[in-house]
């Protein structure tokens, strides 16, 4: 039977035309071996970043339908390049957007759920080709209209596809696997095997490793990730069940999350219906937060969280909606804090972490306005100025 396999390319891998060539030359020596290839690639470096740029021109607000439509153009140029590139090399391929290969999306136009893929478009495209070369990050919903999937979509889509294909996926970028923490900010050890509930927190908590929604497909249809450095021979990272890994360690990693919001809501009252409002537009905006913490007292109600950068656009709709009811509310956005985090499974098993994390800030000074938990993780909310600090001094107290 012949091999497939699901490899996926980030945007820095396919930043220019001699390294799609190159890739391309890849892609061949494997197809040229025997094996039926789905390649998903990501825009070519910073061209959604350009988009982004161009649409601020026109509109601080604009719609976000537009949005989407504008922003899949990026993937749909690299895939027809890439194809051009290994047709040029005798090699069949075909190119295919998202909802070519069959991505179906629910929810938000720029960041949807895949709901399913429809690996038929698959079956067919292999009838007379070897690769199949899909634009990451898109889909179409039940409308017939194109949708985006968010943030570090294109991992997403190569897992999806993955899962539907029963077979792994290579994700291949710029950093040789997973790290204990960002290695341009501590030189800490690559990580051979680390688990998928491992992965999730790392990425939720700010790694940018991964994309979350693409550790969690992986862990929930048994899909294990490889992941590596774009045609490099240096091993990678395998991410996998936490049944199949023998060693647990007390601390795997070390997150800091840059790109988030501190976002405090005040109300002069203790009002239920504020908080069961807030909480339904959130959800309706798709808004993800965490951290979040309470206080009522004589002053009345103050709700705080944290949420990505990404979505204050959103936040302020959901603000401009409760205000015309609540006309007393007020909301403050600090984006001069970070967000540092400490994720290990053995966690779970081994006393004394907790504590451990708590004298390492306190020792160097360095302050922490808000805590939270998992069973696997713990992080604190610290000044912007020291987020590479407190990850220096994590790193080197548990030995990463």
């Amino acid at each position: 039977m012949t091999k497939r396999s699901v490899i996926k390319f980030g945007g820095t891998s396919v930043g220019d035309f001699p390294k799609i060539k190159n890739i391309a030359k890849y892609l061949a020596n494997r197809a040229n071996n025997g094996e039926e290839l789905v390649v998903v690639v990501s825009a070519m470096g910073k061209t959604t970043d350009e988009l982004l740029k161009n649409v601020d021109l026109l509109s601080k607000e604009p719609d976000q339908h537009d949005l989407a439509l504008l922003l899949t153009t990026g993937e749909q140029q690299t895939i027809s390049y890439l194809a051009i590139a290994l047709k040029e090399l005798d090699v069949k391929a075909k190119a295919m957007t998202g909802f070519q290969a069959g991505i179906k999306t629910k929810g938000h136009y720029m960041k949807s759920k895949i709901l399913e893929v429809d690996n038929e478009a698959f079956k067919k495209a292999f009838c007379s080709n070897k690769v199949v070369v899909v634009a990451g990050f898109q889909g179409m919903n039940a409308d017939g209209e194109l949708t985006t999937l968010g943030r570090g979509g294109s991992d997403t889509t190569a897992v999806a596809i993955a899962s539907s294909l029963e077979t792994s996926c290579e994700i291949y970028t710029d950093v040789a696997g997973v790290y204990g923490t960002d290695p341009r900010i501590y030189p800490a050890k690559r990580i051979d095997v680390v688990s998928f509930e491992e992965m999730m927190e790392m990425s939720a908590l700010g790694a940018g490793v991964l994309e979350t929604r693409s550790v969690e497909i992986a862990k929930n249809y048994h899909v294990p990730i490889y992941l590596g450095q774009t045609l490099s021979d240096e091993r990678g990272t395998w991410i996998m069940p936490q049944k199949d890994i023998l060693e647990k360690k007390a601390v795997t990693g070390v997150a800091l999350d840059k790109d988030m919001h501190y976002v405090t809501f005040s109300y002069p009252e203790n009002d239920a219906t504020l908080l069961k409002q807030l909480f339904i537009l959130l959800e309706k905006e798709e808004i993800n937060i965490d951290m979040i913490s309470q206080i009522v007292n004589e002053d009345g109600l103050q709700l705080s969280f944290t949420m990505k950068d990404t979505d204050t656009v959103e936040l302020k709709h959901i603000f401009d909606t409760l205000h015309k009811e609540f006309t007393e509310l007020n909301y403050v956005v600090k984006s001069d804090y970070v967000k540092v985090s400490v994720i290990g499974s053995g966690m779970r098993d081994m006393s004394g972490v907790a504590s451990k994390v708590f004298m390492t800030l306190l020792e160097n000074d360095i302050e922490f306005y808000q805590v939270t938990t998992s069973e696997i993780s713990i992080s604190y909310v610290v000044d912007q100025t020291n987020g590479v600090l407190a990850v220096e001094k994590l790193c080197e107290a548990f030995g990463l």
